[in-house]
Parts: C-alpha cells; sequence; structure tokens
C-alpha cells in the first residue's frame, strides 16, 4: 500500500509542476481550496481504482485441509473394505447354492438305492437258501416259548459332573438339529 501511495504522490507533485508552468486564465482560474478538493478526488479516484486492480491480480491458492485428507483416505479405506465384503458375501451365496443343489442331488440318490436295496431283498430266496443250503428248519412248537416281560422303570446314576456346563447345551441343540433333519427327509 505505501508503494501505491507514493507513486500517487509523485504523481500530484508532476500534475502540480505542470500547472505552475502554464499560466490559467483568470477565468478559468479556481480557488486553491477548490483545487484541493478536485485533487485529492482524482487521488482518492485513482487510488482506489490501484486498490481494485492489486486486488483483482492477486490470485488466492486454496488450501488443503490435513482433516480432508485423512477422511478421504479413510472413507477409501472403508469403501475397498465394503467392497471385499461384497464380493466374500456374493462367493458365499454362490457356494452355499451349489452345495444346496450337490445335497438335492444326493438326496435323490440316497433314496434311489434305498428302494433298489429295499427291493433287492426276497423273503422267499432267503427262506429258500436257509432251508437248501444250510439245512435250517421252521421251529416245532416244542422249541417256541413265549416270555411275558414287563419293563420296568430304570434310571441311570450318573457320578461324574461334566466341568463345562455348555456341553450340555451343545449336545442339546445337536440333539434338536438331528431331529429336524429327520422330519425334513
Amino acid at each position: 500500500m505505501s508503494a501505491n501511495t507514493a507513486m500517487l504522490n509523485a504523481e500530484t507533485i508532476r500534475m502540480e509542476t505542470l500547472t505552475k508552468k502554464r499560466p490559467i486564465p483568470k477565468e478559468k482560474r479556481i480557488s486553491s481550496a477548490d483545487t484541493d478538493k478536485k485533487q485529492r478526488k482524482r487521488t482518492a479516484e485513482r487510488i482506489g481504482a490501484i486498490e481494485a486492480k492489486a486486488f483483482r491480480e492477486v490470485k488466492r491458492v486454496p488450501g488443503i485441509s490435513v482433516f480432508a485428507v485423512i477422511g478421504t483416505l479413510i472413507i477409501s479405506v472403508l469403501m475397498v473394505f465394503v467392497v471385499l465384503a461384497q464380493v466374500n458375501y456374493n462367493e458365499a451365496a454362490s457356494e452355499a447354492v451349489r452345495l444346496s443343489t450337490q445335497l438335492r442331488e444326493l438326496s435323490e440318490k440316497h433314496r434311489t438305492l434305498e428302494l433298489a436295496f429295499e427291493t433287492s431283498i426276497d423273503i422267499k430266496e432267503i427262506e429258500r437258501i436257509a432251508r437248501d443250503e444250510l439245512g435250517m428248519s421252521r421251529p416245532d412248537a416244542a422249541q417256541i416259548i413265549i416270555v411275558n416281560a414287563v419293563p420296568r422303570d430304570t434310571a441311570m446314576v450318573i457320578t461324574e459332573e461334566s466341568d463345562d456346563s455348555t456341553q450340555g447345551f451343545i449336545d442339546f441343540l445337536k440333539s434338536l438339529t438331528n431331529y429336524f433333519r429327520k422330519q425334513e427327509n
């Protein structure tokens, strides 16, 4: 600002010297108070123009905040984790579909093999082999003994205490899952 003011002061001095060299006619002469006011006004206008020009010429370089950089990095890392989690989820889902298809195929094959096994047993053929080849015979009436056993209530006393208290709960969950698996088949 002081350089601008000095430059304006130099120009004001130069203008004063130019006006002194030329004689001004009496009609056009203005009092020194009016001249001072006009010069101050022109000087203020010039200073304003110079300041405006100086203000326009100053280019501001935007700064980068450290927090903005750190925040951007954290968001980028989190986005990468989200994408990786989505990829893992998709792989697990496709693996589950593949395994359920395989389970369905194996269950169907198991039913087919069970049916083939049950139809392959011929009771008449087994009786023929037992009689003819092994020399077995049907029991006589004297050989058959009928036993009437009344079922008795029994109880088991377990003296061992389990150190792991969750083992009973785990066994209970396993029995439930086995029960429901039997119900599905």
